[in-house]
């Protein structure tokens, strides 16, 4: 079992700065792809930015040049550096990451964080 929990949202004026983190807890024996979703209210769950294992990274093409994903496999984070907030970046946060537990697990398992709410006022 893994757990994420995600920190670093609140409330902040439109031009402002955030950074979100995800801690990830438990039976970790490496990290494959992780990634920062976000749902804004009546919206559908989307995807902002992802990195691999290896360091390859996607931005949404809404976020591309003000947003900044990266990882820290040592300590088991994730973050997410948000500049030039916009009142449209409003919604809550989410971590996913595949996870193995073991050498023998090929494919690993993908666990969610429960969020973290990022409120952007115009």
């Amino acid at each position: 079992q893994v757990q994420l929990v995600e920190s670093g949202g609140g409330l902040v004026q439109a031009g402002g700065s955030l950074r979100l983190t995800c801690t990830a807890s438990g039976t970790i024996f490496s990290i494959n792809d992780m990634a920062w979703y976000r749902q804004a209210p009546g919206m559908q769950r989307e995807l902002v930015a992802s990195i691999t294992g290896g360091g390859i990274i996607y931005h949404a093409d809404s976020v591309k040049g003000r947003f900044t994903i990266s990882r820290d496999n040592a300590k088991n984070m994730l973050y997410l550096q948000m500049d030039s907030l916009k009142p449209e970046d409003t919604a809550v946060y989410y971590c996913n990451g595949n996870f193995r537990s073991s050498a023998l697990d090929y494919y690993g398992l993908d666990y969610w964080g429960r969020g973290t709410r990022v409120t952007v006022s115009s």
